[in-house]
């Protein structure tokens, strides 16, 4: 299609059709792809909420609007589209403000619509009026207001265009609920097109350079801004020329675990010869993501200008970066790799040495360890040792914070850029609303989530969206009855003086059970395999969410 081709229509009312800005921006949402959005409802938007009745959206209500927020945000990471979330002002607005700082540091395209008070209420101190600009001005990638009813088509798209352009990330539209009440003329309003970037020759003749020159090469990637094609083209790259790459902290998937270039994570409960590799390495290419404090190692690692750093990034500014920067390419993942293929890149013999190295390191520090059971009280390496080889090639994994991830970063295979779903932002009460997210948009995967014991506290409650909407994803609680991070860091600093970490823990099991899922506690490691086999049983046969109750000693770790 050429360019002539492509140019949209003008964006002229249609003659003698209404509809209120309400209903307006529930059929642009529709008009641009979007499939569903996740609410709390609210009186704030309530002719938006009319909107939604009848209309192609799928309207998942949640049960708390930071829940609703980390939905919202899972599905921008997974998909092709900003994740919608909707809430009312004041209190709604403040408990979402956590689903929009996840998707701040994590680069995901995400809106959230915020009902507001009338216009003529503002600035009286109305019941829940808020700043919605002060709030969420220092946090968004923009805070649009609809105080003009004729906008609102233009104004979804502006959104959409937004949250998708340069460096992706969340945005804000509130909305007056006087305003969009409002009715006015039809007027459809076309997908603005992002800007991909792409190598110039310039571009391509200093990556041919650099390579040329380099005897330790290493790419890492990470961002998510990425499909399971563009990373299938990367890894067809790396493999071809003997390359490696690492993944940045929570993005593991872009080249698949499998590949022999696959270096592993580098990250927070990173292994030792990751931090190693990143300073050894004379030249790095980090493709979607910048050098910033996870992987820097809170900025001490990669910090001299001796090596070369070569970033591709569709941001300019590349926000968040430390260390030296030898050179930029401005370029989304997609157009950058779409270009590398196609640029003759002699393999040197040197590489192969050094991918075989870093590749032997990560293949031994993720071997699951024995499944036969230990004896005594129930270990997380062994629950590991036995979902892991039970699960389908394609497995979705999602988790927040805390210590219960060490594990999913050490053993769960990675082989798509979607199987990996977490917060960046080490964001708590994450786990449970992004599996919830995640089985919705991918029903015919099997999608398993690892919470804490303090983390599935916090947004535990979704497993009733689960089951209202038919989400079917495997929860396992760790409990250690304990924040474990925090302790950890506490035993480092102030040894044997335990305090504000301790946790008394509900029965997991019988809570799933009240959510109307599966609910196993498992108390000894001798139990752990059938408890496994029993859930995913669950899971694939009635297409019920299940949850495993994992009690484990208060000190276990993944290291």
């Amino acid at each position: 299609m050429s360019i002539i081709d492509s140019i949209a229509p003008p964006t002229r009312p249609i003659p003698g059709l209404f509809e209120s800005a309400g209903h307006a921006i529930v059929r642009t949402l529709e008009q641009h792809g979007v499939e569903r959005t996740y609410v709390v409802p609210g009186e704030s938007f309530l002719e938006v909420l009319d909107g939604l009745h009848g209309s192609t959206i799928e309207t998942v209500v949640c049960r708390h609007e930071g829940g609703a927020a980390y939905m919202a945000e899972a599905e921008g990471k997974l998909s092709s589209k900003p994740g919608i979330a909707m809430v009312t002002r004041g209190p709604g607005a403040a408990n979402a403000h956590v689903g929009l700082h996840t998707a701040w540091q994590d680069s995901t395209p995400m809106i959230l619509f915020v009902g507001l008070v009338p216009l003529d209420h503002r600035e009286r101190e109305a019941f829940q009026e808020f700043d919605i600009r002060s709030w969420f001005d220092s946090g968004a990638k923009r805070v649009m207001v609809l105080d003009s009813a004729a906008r609102a088509s233009e104004v979804v798209a502006e959104a959409i265009f937004a949250a998708k352009s340069g460096r992706p990330g969340p945005v804000v539209v509130g909305l007056p609920e006087d305003v969009v009440r409002q009715k006015v003329p039809v007027r459809e309003h076309p997908a603005l097109p992002v800007a991909g970037g792409g190598l110039t020759a310039r571009d391509a003749l200093t990556l041919q350079e650099a390579f040329a020159h380099a005897r330790k090469p290493l790419v890492v990637t990470g961002g998510n801004d990425w499909d399971d094609e563009t990373g299938h083209h990367l890894t067809v790259w790396l493999e071809r020329h003997k390359v490696p790459a690492a993944a940045e902290w929570r993005t593991e998937g872009i080249v698949s675990s499998d590949s022999p270039s696959y270096a592993g994570p580098i990250g927070y409960g990173r292994p030792k010869p990751t931090t190693e590799m990143l300073e050894e390495a004379d030249l790095l290419v980090y493709v979607g993501t910048v050098p910033g404090d996870v992987l820097t190692n809170g900025f001490h690692a990669r910090q001299g200008w001796s090596k070369l750093n070569v970033i591709v990034s569709m941001d300019p500014g590349l926000r968040g970066r430390s260390g030296a920067l030898s050179y930029q390419i401005v370029a989304r993942p997609e157009r950058f790799v779409r270009d590398l293929m196609t640029i003759v890149m002699p393999r040197q013999p040197v590489w192969d040495d050094w991918t075989a190295h870093v590749r032997a390191q990560q293949i031994e520090f993720s071997a699951l360890p024995p499944a036969a059971p230990g004896d005594g009280q129930a270990r997380m390496d062994t629950l590991m040792a036995n979902l892991v080889p039970a699960l389908e090639r394609d497995a979705i994994v999602t988790f927040g914070a805390g210590e219960h991830t060490n594990w999913v970063h050490r053993y769960f295979p990675t082989r798509h850029f979607s199987s990996m779903v977490s917060a960046g932002n080490g964001s708590m009460g994450y786990s449970v609303p992004s599996a919830v997210a995640a089985s919705l948009l991918f029903p015919q995967r099997e999608v398993v989530c690892i919470a804490g014991d303090g983390e599935f506290l916090m947004n535990g409650q979704e497993l009733a969206t689960a089951r209202q909407y038919g989400a079917a994803p495997l929860v396992v609680v760790m409990d250690n009855q304990e924040y474990g991070t925090i302790r950890t860091h506490q035993e480092r600093h102030h040894p044997g003086r335990v305090s504000g970490t301790q946790l008394r823990n509900p029965d997991f099991a019988r809570l799933a059970r009240g959510y109307g899922g599966l609910g196993i506690r498992v108390e000894r490691d001798a139990d752990v395999s059938a408890a496994v086999g029993r859930a995913l049983g669950h899971v694939r046969k009635c297409r019920s969410f299940a949850l495993i109750h994992l009690v484990v000693d208060q000190r276990t770790t993944a290291f």
